[in-house]
């Protein structure tokens, strides 16, 4: 048999994390470093690998029910190559050390069962719950693979010169940045967004560090409803993943 596919061959690496492609990442693992990855992330693997839920500790499960912002994971383990994607999105390696990594769950595919990981407040002027009020803080020293919708923009943030990004593009921010939540408008309601530009709930971020912003001010549907009946198993009409997912980038 012959075809160009047989081009995209799997990467010849040394490497525990590295891309495939750009919307595909490969771990390898050697039976002493486990994994922990998004669950249902796994599109294939090699070896004698297995896996497992993992569990969640009482605090984080009440920071979830209360929150919304946390990680569903799975642990891989054992000898062999995992292969790890989520709607073919953009996947980023970060090497995380002292300072930190603070990152939106949503955008999350795997990271070192050495990491902690923890859901933080983000600071609003105006108190009011919004995109991006919490999210997940990563601290140790190991890596974390991100997901971006599109190629991402990083840019870099110094004592003088701040970054403001809108709440629904920001990926990821230095955990030694300030953070402030504001909403930019020119009237005097707060809720509504800025004139009729469409924008809205933006983070502002000072100090010394970087921001990773994508080209994309939607999610994915990470957890998209499936309505009943032969429409919705062919995603047609109102009960369709179409029709009960609205505003999604994706449908």
């Amino acid at each position: 048999m012959q075809s160009p596919l047989f081009a995209y061959t799997e990467a010849q690496t040394q490497e525990r994390y590295a891309l495939q492609n750009s919307q595909l990442l490969r771990v390898a693992l050697t039976g002493q470093d486990d994994v922990l990855a998004r669950k249902g992330a796994m599109v294939a693997y090699q070896g004698l690998l297995e896996f497992d839920g993992e569990y969640r500790s009482t605090g984080r499960r009440v920071a979830r029910a209360r929150t919304g912002e946390g990680l569903d994971l799975m642990r891989v383990f054992g000898q062999g190559t995992v292969y790890l994607a989520n709607l073919a999105q953009y996947v980023h390696v970060v090497d995380v050390e002292r300072d930190g990594l603070t990152v939106d769950s949503a955008y999350v595919l795997a990271l070192d069962s050495t990491l902690h990981h923890e859901v933080v407040a983000v600071d609003s002027q105006y108190g009011i719950s919004g995109t991006g009020k919490y999210q997940l803080n990563i601290t140790g020293t190991g890596k974390v693979a991100l997901m971006t919708s599109g190629q991402p923009l990083m840019l870099q943030v110094t004592p003088e010169k701040y970054v403001s990004a809108d709440a629904d593009a920001i990926v990821a921010w230095s955990s030694s940045l300030r953070v402030q939540m504001q909403a930019q408008t020119y009237s005097s309601p707060v809720l509504r967004r800025r004139g009729s530009t469409g924008e809205g709930w933006e983070l502002s971020f000072l100090g010394q560090g970087f921001a990773l912003v994508q080209p994309s001010e939607l999610l994915p549907p990470q957890n998209a409803v499936i309505g009943s009946g032969i429409a919705a198993q062919f995603g047609a009409g109102q009960r369709g993943a179409h029709g009960q997912n609205p505003g999604s980038v994706w449908s």
